[in-house]
């Protein structure tokens, strides 16, 4: 193993030298607008948990509940014996959530978008991907073993242009005995996790419609945000029922963990039948599934909405408090506010400047974002306060004072 320890210490000094290593931060308390870490308590701008559900009374007694009723673990993949009632329920509540004829719960965002994608596209079918889309969509895009293409974040022409090149190649493979021809995906965020700025929904539909093609939307940063049910973007857009697969998470706004696709009823039964992440995993946990169904029931609720109309308020006082600090920021499009750095040190430099002032914002770096694009990403929950956004605006004061000393970074933030 010698051979292989010097091998990886060489590899983990290459991404020291660029600015690249990571390291688990060991936080010592629930999530919420603070948290514990390395002694300190920090106010947290970093977490993914919008409407603050994370450490809901009404989740942990959802869990709580679940976990005295199933126990621990589900014992089996749910094609074998472990698909509970509460997994059963859970997949209920999110197709009525969602206003869609059926879904499907999965252990994880990821685990969804590898078991689905590969399992609605392959070798003879074309993938069309926006440039940002998560990670986990592009790596599952090339396990499909489909034809990958990629258009410039949001540009309709180049996405159009493709969906043409497609469509002709798709009447090429027709042959004279007819048919439908290869199949043509295109999958997208609607709210883009690194940028928080949004997909053109009603656009996509429209060349997708147009061209014969199956659109696959990824709402893991807008569901329980947008809409009158708060069912997300779509729903707000009015497209919601003119998307073929609705995909998302239930650990952000949701408050609990976990993936899920909704969809036709059709659709899940053949995921069901066909995604490898779901046939081969251990069923989730019963108290992350029982969470979960909480979550979709306060989301849902007058609390809910009343939480949701808080978030929005304090995303603009952040905002506000961004502009009076000088730097540019527009008009809220979401709860992401990304401070666009540049350079990968600099951006931990940043960093560092706001945990020494209570603030914990961390550095986003390649791979999460393009090579010279490292940003601090700054996230908004319902669960912080007035004084809390005055604190960060504090800190932020403290951070460009430095930046206009020459003395951290040269940057310039972007609006979302």
């Amino acid at each position: 193993m010698s051979g292989l320890n010097a091998e990886l210490e060489r590899r983990l000094e290459a991404l020291r030298q660029a600015g690249l290593e990571r390291a688990l931060r060991r936080i010592d308390s629930p999530q919420g607008a603070r948290v514990q870490w390395g002694g300190r308590t920090l106010l947290n701008f970093s977490s993914n948990d919008y409407l603050g559900l994370a450490h809901h009374p009404a989740l942990r007694e959802g869990a709580r509940s679940a976990l005295e009723q199933y126990g621990a673990g589900a014992g089996s993949a749910r094609l074998v014996c472990g698909s509970l009632a509460v997994h059963h329920d859970l997949d209920g509540a999110l197709a009525e959530f969602k206003g869609a004829p059926a879904a499907l719960a999965f252990s994880s965002g990821y685990a969804m978008a590898l078991g689905t994608i590969p399992a609605l596209v392959g070798q003879a079918d074309v993938v069309v991907l926006d440039k940002r889309v998560h990670a986990s969509i592009v790596d599952a895009a090339r396990l499909s073993g489909a034809k990958l293409r990629v258009f410039g974040h949001n540009d309709l022409d180049e996405l159009e242009a493709i969906l043409r090149w497609a469509d002709g190649r798709r009447g090429q493979a027709r042959g004279p005995q007819g048919g439908p021809g290869p199949g043509v995906l295109v999958v997208t965020e609607s709210v883009f996790s690194m940028d928080g700025d949004q997909a053109p929904l009603v656009e996509l539909v429209e060349l997708k419609d147009r061209y014969g093609a199956w659109l696959m939307v990824d709402e893991a940063h807008a569901t329980g945000l947008y809409g009158a049910q708060r069912r997300g973007l779509a729903e707000a857009l009015g497209v919601g029922d003119r998307i073929e697969v609705q995909m998302g998470t239930l650990g952000k706004a949701l408050g609990a963990a976990g993936g899920y696709v909704a969809g036709s009823r059709c659709l899940i039964d053949y995921l069901v039948n066909r995604a490898r992440s779901f046939i081969f995993s251990t069923a989730p946990v019963p108290a992350a599934a029982g969470a979960a169904l909480a979550g979709i029931g306060l989301v849902r609720s007058i609390e809910g909405a009343g939480r949701c109309q808080q978030l929005w308020a304090r995303v603009a006082q952040v905002r506000q408090a961004l502009r009076s600090r000088g730097w540019p920021v527009e008009d809220p499009a979401s709860a992401i506010v990304p401070l666009l750095v540049g350079e990968e040190g600099a951006a931990v430099a940043a960093a560092a400047v706001l945990h020494e002032c209570g603030v914990f914002i961390p550095a986003i770096r390649y791979p999460a974002v393009a090579r010279g694009a490292a940003r601090l990403r700054l996230t908004v929950s319902a669960a912080h306060s007035e004084e809390d956004v005055r604190v960060l605006s504090g800190a932020l004061a403290v951070l460009s004072d430095r930046v206009q000393g020459g003395r951290v970074l040269h940057a310039s933030v972007g609006s979302a």
